[in-house]
Formats: structure tokens, sequence, C-alpha cells
């Protein structure tokens, strides 16, 4: 029998068909084996899990790794250190840097910087170029999707006209990519934060004001009918509103969609508590909103849940005046510990937890990983169900040392992750080189 790379041992495997216990065998960046230890393969190097849970390498579907003008917020390295401490083996990376992804050379230069720097996997989405045959360039340079902003648009198509969106989802269809959307009534709300503003007002709750829940539930509502009539994949991102669930549901779109543990966890009346650092957008809801995002969560009537990780400087989140902070809350290394202490409580199945976290948003963008399986790609996290600690800021890997959920305490961690077979986080500390990472895109 042949030498694999690795294999890793002592291991309660979470496979599709449930926990096994059992090692796996690493050949190539690809699991070769999953077998107890006396049927696998030898190796040239054996790691203990310690007889802890291992799992699917996770998969972020949105984040902002920041980088190039942006660089003092996150860079690729360290937002993918980010990840890796937090299990995720996989990120989708936004278009909204500056300069924006909103062109094929654009795209081309940041694929780029993520090779140099990544220590997982990056993926990158585009936001739409100004012309239509520019959407197949995108394709074709690394774009795993395409991103449209409707509150602040980083493109040159006037993507407020119904004409235009309904052109450009048919574009974004012909290539065989899906569009995530930021649904908010973007004119709507600018027109309500300029009155806000001339009046003086500035505060938390004026915030709250202008992003109301019914400026994301109607456009929702005018995405899932433009969706429909182009015949496109629609994703919408971080719903905050339960009543935007009832919509996609009774929609005939091909249509998924996403929730934060910011907008599971906290409230408004948290956000008024803590102040401008759980500020988000779109913002927390009602407590009662938050309960019926948790029984779609558990119903499996969302797709996954991704962090939205939103890097600021400390300075950008802090103000009296909400018009300056900038919304974002930081959540790579926070979404996984938080969402175990949830399945240790009984609220959440292991089997849910890895359909929301790593086999969703593996299918939702056919990146063809998010699963443990013979012939698969090896990222894996190992986790320890029972360890108990405090959610931290002063030892993030990321650039924001901030959260507003600094002081929980949460029980499971990650304790090691793997990236295409090799060990990049163990115990907390980054052990590859920048670089180490790889960019998807391109396949399909």
């Amino acid at each position: 029998m042949s030498t694999v790379d690795l294999n890793l041992v002592n291991a309660k495997v979470l496979t599709e068909g449930g926990f096994v216990e059992a090692g796996i065998s690493v050949e190539a960046g690809r699991i070769q084996r999953i077998a107890k230890a006396p049927n696998l393969p030898r190796a040239s190097e054996t790691v203990d899990a310690g007889g802890n849970v291992v799992l699917p390498g996770l998969i972020d579907a949105h984040v902002h790794l920041r980088d190039m003008e942006l660089a003092y917020k996150e860079d690729f390295y360290t937002g993918t250190c980010a990840a890796a401490a937090g299990g995720f083996t996989t990120v989708l990376d936004m278009p909204n840097t500056e300069p924006p992804t909103n062109t094929p050379q654009r795209l081309r230069e940041k694929a780029q910087r993520a090779r140099d720097r990544a220590v997982v996997n990056v993926g990158l989405y585009a936001a739409f170029p100004p012309r239509r045959e520019q959407f197949a360039e995108m394709a074709e340079a690394g774009a795993v999707a395409f991103k449209v902003y409707l509150y602040r648009p980083v493109t040159e198509l006037d993507v407020h006209r119904d004409d235009i969106l309904l052109a450009a989802l048919r574009w974004a269809r012909e290539v065989n990519r899906v569009v995530a959307v930021h649904a908010e009534e973007g004119e709507a709300i600018r027109r309500v934060e300029e009155d806000l503003r001339a009046s003086g007002r500035a505060s938390l709750g004026d915030f709250l004001r202008a992003h109301s829940a019914r400026r994301e539930i109607n456009s929702v509502r005018r995405v899932l009918g433009l969706a429909e009539e182009a015949g496109s994949r629609v994703h919408l991102c971080h719903v905050s509103a339960a009543s935007s669930l009832g919509l996609l549901e009774r929609s005939g779109a091909r249509a998924t969609c996403e929730v934060t543990p910011y907008h599971l966890f906290l409230t408004a009346a948290d956000l008024r508590a803590m102040g401008p650092v759980a500020l988000s957008n779109p913002p927390p809801r009602s407590r009662l909103n938050a309960s019926r995002l948790w029984r779609a969560v558990r119903e499996g009537r969302v797709d996954i849940v991704a962090s939205d990780h939103a890097p600021h400087s400390l300075e950008e989140k802090r103000g009296e005046d909400v018009w300056r902070v900038r919304p974002g809350v930081p959540g790579l290394e926070t979404t996984l510990p938080l969402m175990l202490t949830e399945v240790g409580r009984g609220r959440l199945s292991w089997a849910r937890l890895v359909r929301l976290l790593a086999a969703g948003p593996g299918e939702v963008f056919r990146l063809g990983r998010g699963s443990l399986r013979e012939g698969g790609f090896a990222d894996m996290v190992v986790v320890d169900a029972d360890r108990e600690s405090t959610i931290d800021p002063s030892r993030f890997h990321s650039k924001a040392h901030y959260t507003p959920f600094e002081g929980r305490r949460v029980r499971g961690v990650p304790v090691k992750t793997f990236v295409n077979g090799r060990l990049v986080m163990d115990e907390g500390e980054i052990v590859v080189a920048p670089g180490s990472g790889r960019v998807l895109g391109g396949e399909r």
C-alpha cells in the first residue's frame, strides 16, 4: 500500500451519513479514505484529533477582506488568518473595496493580491461591470458570483431602474453566475437620511428609522419579481426581516438567502445599549423578529449563515453622530463558537450547523466544497465541542479588535483547521506563511 500525505486519527467525523469514529487519509489535497485506524494507509504525517469532532471546512459566503486602499481595516493575510482561526477554510470576498471590483482588470489585480497573502481558499465577488460583454470577462477572470448593492451601488449601471437591473440579472444568468443582493431601498433610505441630517438628528434610533424593515421588504419584493422574470439565480444577503423570508418562499424566483449571527443574537435594544460597536447595515431588529429568524434557521428555511465580516478601525466605530460611524461587525472568529453554543444547548443540530456553514454555501455558489467525502477536498476543522471560553477581541487575528459579543461565554471552539489537506491553524496559531491559500473561480 502506498504512503499518503496525512492521516488525521482519533476523530469523530461528521460525514453526510452522520458521525463515525474514524480517521481521514489525505493525499494531494483530497480525502482518499475515511475509515477506522487499522484500515487507513500509511502516512508521511499523522495528526491526532484528540477524540474531537471533525467537520467539513466551513465556508463563509459573505466577508469583506478589504485590502488595497482599505488595508488599514483588514487585508488578505489578516482576514484569512481570522478565517482559519474561526474554522473557515473558504471565504467569498465582497467587491465594495477601494477601488471597487467592477472591471475585469480590477478583479485580476485583486486575485493576485489574494494569491500573495491568503492562507485559506478565497473566492471573489464582482460588482456589475458597465458593459454586457464584461460579464463574461468577469466570469473568465474568476468571479464566483456578482454582487449588487441596492443601498449604495458600486457599479456604473443605474440599478435603481427596473429595466437596467433586469438586464444585468439576465447577463449574469448568461454566464452562469448567481447574483448576491444587498436588498434595501437605497433612494428611499437616502431621502430619509437627508431629512434627519437636516434636522440635526443623528442617533442610533434615527439609523433604525432610516433602515427600517419595510425598506428591506420592499426591496426584496422588487428583486424577487425581477429575478423571476429574468430566470436568474439570486441570493439575498443578510436577511434581517423575517417577513422577507415569507416573500422568498412564495416567490417563483430561483432564490436563496442567508442570515447573520448579529441578526440572530442581537436586537435593536442591544444596539441601543451597546452603542455603535453593534451597528450594522441592515441593523438588528426586534426580539420577536430574531426569534422568527431562529425558527426559520431550525426549520431549514434559511440556506446559509454568513458572518458578513465587516472590519473597521476603532475610530470609525466611535462617535455621537451615527451618520459618521461605519456600520459593520467583524465575525469570522465569533460565528462558529456562537453557533456551537446553540448546538450544545440543543437549539441546533450538528447536521443543520453543517448545512448552514458548509454544505449550503458550497451548493449555492457551486464551489464543490462543504462536505467530508472520499475524493472531496480535504478542507476540515477539528472542534472541541466541550471547551468553554470567553470571546476576547484583543486576541483576534483580524485587525478589528472589537465585537458586540465581547465577554460572552461560549461552548465549543475550533482547535485545528486544514485547508486542502494542510494544517493551517493549530490551537489558535497560524502555522503557514502568507500565500499558502488558493484563489478559486473560473470553474463552472
